[in-house]
């Protein structure tokens, strides 16, 4: 697992700025849409087991998401540990769901124009001075085709967050996806890390539904 340390979120601008790590071989980007699922990932898919019910997710977009999950995952079920239609929007609440989890998460949004989008990580969320999580980390949109964005190798900035604000990817002081420590507002855009796109078609949203799987 990757760390990169600095200092409050509030300045998280700054900090992709001055962090940004050095150069290495870079991996090429795997940008995938729905219709476009390696043999790899189809070959032994089997539907993922949901323990909890989704007021995002229809069993179309699940479906579609799950191929592109690690395959140490592969087979697990998930389990609905953080939702706003259950638990209220707080940020500090969803890190507080987590507290327990070891496991990989799955953050899946609902903005207010209805579109979904999100993001996997690697290990649950919660607070850090440091940008943590791994190479397995991805964004992904349904547009409405799925599209999913992999780590370009670019850099290491995953995740990372306090009480405040969650950012997740970044570079040159643009972050994939961003949440508020009310989990009212967010916003995407393109970064170096994920080589996505805007998530959602305005850079800066409102939030319907949020939800966070563990996927344990």
């Amino acid at each position: 697992m990757h760390y990169h340390c600095a200092w409050g979120l509030p300045s998280l601008l700054e900090e992709t700025l001055s962090l940004e790590p050095e150069e290495t071989d870079e991996q090429e980007s795997h940008n995938w849409t729905g219709t476009d699922i390696p043999d790899v990932f189809t070959e032994d898919f089997h539907e993922p087991v949901l323990n909890g019910e989704s007021n995002i997710m229809h069993l179309e977009e699940i479906q579609k998401l799950a191929p592109h999950l690690p395959l140490r995952v592969t087979g697990h079920p998930w389990n609905l540990i953080y939702g706003t239609a259950r638990d209220g929007f707080s940020l500090k609440n969803m890190y507080r769901s987590m507290n327990d989890v070891a496991s990989p998460v799955l953050l899946v949004i609902k903005d207010t124009d209805g579109q979904i989008f999100g993001a996997f990580s690697s290990t649950a969320i919660h607070v850090s001075s440091c940008f943590y999580g791994n190479g397995e980390t991805f964004l992904f949109s349904f547009m409405p085709q799925l599209k999913v964005f992999k780590w370009t190798g670019k850099n290491t900035f995953f995740m990372k967050g306090d009480a405040d604000s969650l950012a997740i990817g970044g570079g040159s002081g643009k972050f994939g996806l961003w949440l508020d420590g009310d989990l009212n507002h967010g916003g995407s855009h393109p970064c170096e890390t994920f080589n996505n796109e805007a998530l959602s078609p305005k850079e800066e949203f409102l939030i319907q539904d949020l939800e966070v799987w563990a996927l344990d």
